[in-house]
């Protein structure tokens, strides 16, 4: 392809984006296909010859997107926001014509320095501490642009396990750094992500996985007492990974209790992931979700969840960078420049060499925007959040599960769990709408985030709407004399039923073993049940559970023994009775 055909097939390309953008409502949130189906759509080798470019897009549309999930889509609202907008994406493309490999200052002055003052930037209008903010006169820190929150929590966790190690090694010089891998441990709450779990794998120590309080907060107390006891044993503690917006219901650690705790040991760094709630923190309303940072060694934020920019885009800040890159320092003689003692060079602050020109669409997001606008957009997502959260709440046959701050609303019909699940798998087999569950507070629940740019109170109104629907048609099939035989499920196969609720069937026995274990719930993993749970439960057991104890003994009676209504009415009867 030459440079005019470039420019011609460049045009059709943005056409084409814009079409795809344009008409995503119209178009089933997730694909309709099974695993593997691309295989038998696609030859099993490379062509020999050049194809004609006409022939490749005639495929993306009749084999790639079929099998696409819209995560654009009005009607998406599962994981968190996947960040996206025209001016991201120009700058996506800017960066791909440049193409250069930001590993040095020396390896293009403009990619290192861009990275450095937009960092600047955010840190200073989330409002972080002083030191974290690189031209801040006397800063021992900075910033810099991961690939996601995973690398960064990886990173931090691998500069305290290198602090903590020269800690040890002070009165032990002679013994090897990887002796002293028994006696680290790190700690984070269920609600943490997954990644710091795997972050502990890849590097060898040990992870402690702490029990929240009932609003998914971990607390000063539980740490303090878990590295007591930890101490006493004759371990070190050296990383605590707190969150502030956690996946499974938007909880907020309790920074101003742990922070004094970490800074009362040796050699314990504190993180803080805020990935998708950080962002938000440039409102200054809610700048108090983040009281305690100033106690925090490390803050990561994902502007690439809500904050319109495209994915890759994790931004992670350190009080001291020399604690940061000391971990990862490598210096072979064809990487060294003149000015290296004058500049930055980002190679130093994370896991790989080769580095992508990530600022520039960071910078053209914010330039386009400016912090006004990115303001206005997340609150109207919160916004939005508290009107779902409201018809949730009309509609005495749910629940909200999670004290809904920002985006994110957790809730669940009320009723076993069995119920629950058969709810999403139906919801989500329609194609009409997305969303996933998590367990908080031992209940496992479905997640409502809101995610489009442009979503409006008419968006979150037709969600609610096709949740409603689907519940009524789900107790609808209760609509039978009263026995102890099973509700009629949806047609949907039970494997269906299983990945569309996005759980997995295990053994009684595995099941059994994997609640004596910390699971931390990410959205990603599967929700383990075991296979011989029958995919509902009698009718008797779950009328009792949708209804609860809330009516009264006789009401229940009374209401129940009516064999001249059907049995969803006799729900909505005994609901519209019972107090509020």
């Amino acid at each position: 392809m030459d440079v005019e055909e470039f420019r011609v097939r460049g045009k059709e390309m943005v056409d084409y984006i814009c079409a795809y953008l344009a008409t995503l409502h119209s178009k089933r949130v997730t694909p309709n296909v099974e695993p593997g189906y691309l295989k038998e759509l696609i030859p099993a080798e490379a062509p020999q010859e050049p194809e004609e470019w006409d022939n490749i897009m005639d495929d993306v549309d009749s084999k790639i997107m079929p099998g696409v999930t819209h995560w654009q889509h009005p009607r998406f609202h599962a994981y968190f926001p996947s960040g996206n907008s025209f001016p991201s994406i120009l700058g996506d493309m800017l960066s791909d014509a440049i193409g250069c490999i930001g590993f040095s200052w020396a390896a293009s002055p403009a990619c290192t320095e861009l990275e450095t003052i937009v960092m600047d930037w955010l840190g200073k209008a989330i409002g972080l501490p002083a030191d974290f903010i690189t031209h801040n006169r006397h800063s021992t820190g900075g910033g810099v642009i991961q690939s996601s929150a995973s690398e960064c929590v990886l990173v931090t966790m691998l500069a305290a396990r290198n602090q903590a190690i020269k800690y040890l090694k002070q009165n032990n010089s002679y013994l090897d750094d990887s002796s002293f891998l028994p006696k680290l441990v790190a700690y984070c709450s269920k609600e943490a992500h997954s990644c710091v779990e795997k972050a502990a794998l890849i590097l060898l120590v040990r992870l402690k996985i702490l029990d929240a309080d009932d609003n998914g907060s971990l607390r000063g107390d539980t740490l303090k007492k878990a590295i007591e006891e930890d101490e006493a044993m004759g371990l070190t503690p050296f990383f605590v990974s707190t969150t502030l917006g956690s996946t499974s219901c938007c909880s907020f650690d309790n920074l101003q209790e742990l922070g004094p705790i970490c800074k009362s040991q040796p050699c314990v760094w504190l993180h803080v992931d805020g990935a998708y709630a950080g962002n938000a923190f440039i409102c200054p309303e809610l700048k108090p979700l983040m009281a305690g940072i100033e106690y925090a060694d490390s803050f990561n934020t994902n502007p690439n969840k809500w904050l319109l920019t495209n994915f890759d885009c994790s931004c992670l800040w350190v009080r001291c960078r020399k604690k940061l890159t000391s971990a990862l320092i490598v210096e072979p003689l064809y990487l060294q420049h003149a000015n290296s003692n004058d500049a930055i060079d980002y190679r130093h602050w994370g896991i790989p060499l080769s580095r992508r020109f990530r600022s520039l669409k960071l910078w053209f997001v914010l330039r386009k925007y400016g912090i006004s606008g990115l303001q206005k957009y997340i609150r109207n997502h919160i916004r939005l959040a508290k009107h779902f959260e409201s018809l949730v709440l009309k509609d005495r046959r749910f629940e909200v599960v999670n004290d809904v701050k920002l985006g994110l609303v957790c809730f669940r019909l009320l009723g076993p769990e069995s119920i629950n699940r058969t709810l999403l798998a139906m919801i989500n087999a329609s194609g009409k709408l997305h969303m996933i569950p998590s367990m908080v507070k031992s209940k496992y629940i479905i997640r409502f985030c809101v995610v489009n740019e442009y979503a409006t109170e008419p968006d979150v109104e037709q969600a609610w709407k096709i949740i409603a629907d689907s519940a009524t048609d789900l107790l609808a099939t209760l609509d039978k004399p009263l026995s102890p035989d099973l509700v009629v499920r949806p047609p949907l196969t039970r494997t269906k039923s299983r990945q569309f609720s996005f759980t997995r069937s295990v053994s009684r026995d595995i099941y059994t073993r994997s609640l004596s274990k910390s699971n931390l719930y990410d959205g990603a993993t599967p929700i383990l049940i075991p296979d011989d749970e029958t995919d509902s439960p009698p009718n008797d057991d779950l009328l009792t559970e949708i209804i609860g104890s809330t009516p009264t003994e006789d009401l229940f009676h009374k209401e129940f023994n009516d064999f001249s209504i059907s049995n969803v009415e006799k729900c909505q009867r005994i609901l519209e009775n019972a107090k509020p």
